[in-house]
């Protein structure tokens, strides 16, 4: 169950390295009327048809989940921007990637919780694969802009492989004062 907005971040993310993807680039933007996100990839990629199919939760191609008859990541990611003011748009080419961007309107009674981004981005991080993941974050307040970006790459050329937890404890302290950083930078 989707119950943040984190939890629609990390699933669309984890359909990106899912799908064969050499660098996931993921853009989340915060201000007080807007929570925009984007993740683009140069997976695999989808085709109209297969596109079309995604927001019907009835629809699964498979691949991903052999024994799963439903997909409902994608159109409870839809339904949920929609109830929150908000919207979704997928554009994807077959062979060449996918991008998806999501908003919702944070003041909407119905927007879900913002959810764990540390957490988030550290078990998007810590994904098995060789593929680069690139977080881009940035939250503008009262005409300020706080931000801060992370590589995967670069996190395992600074701490050694993912895998073992002292790796993994030393990439959450770090995620954390980031994000501490950009909630509050006075």
């Amino acid at each position: 169950m989707h119950a943040a907005v984190t939890d629609f971040l990390l699933d669309i993310i984890q359909n990106s390295i899912e799908a064969e993807a050499a660098v996931v680039t993921v853009v989340f933007n915060q201000t007080e009327t807007v929570l925009e996100c984007s993740i683009t990839d140069d997976g695999k990629g989808i085709t109209p048809e297969e596109l079309n199919q995604i927001q019907d939760p009835f629809y699964t191609d498979g691949s991903k989940h052999s024994a799963r008859k439903v997909g409902l990541g994608v159109p409870f990611l839809f339904q949920a921007a929609e109830a929150a003011e908000g919207k979704v748009t997928i554009h994807s080419e077959k062979g060449k990637g996918t991008e998806c961007r999501f908003s919702f309107n944070p003041k909407h009674i119905d927007c879900p919780p913002l959810g764990d981004i540390p957490g988030t981005f550290l078990a998007a991080i810590s994904y098995p694969g060789d593929h680069e993941l690139i977080i881009e974050r940035s939250l503008f307040r009262a005409g300020e802009k706080s931000s801060y970006e992370v590589s995967r790459l670069e996190l395992i050329e600074a701490v050694g492989s993912l895998s073992t937890a002292g790796s993994l404890n030393l990439v959450k302290l770090f995620l954390h004062s980031q994000e501490d950083s950009v909630m509050d930078p006075g």
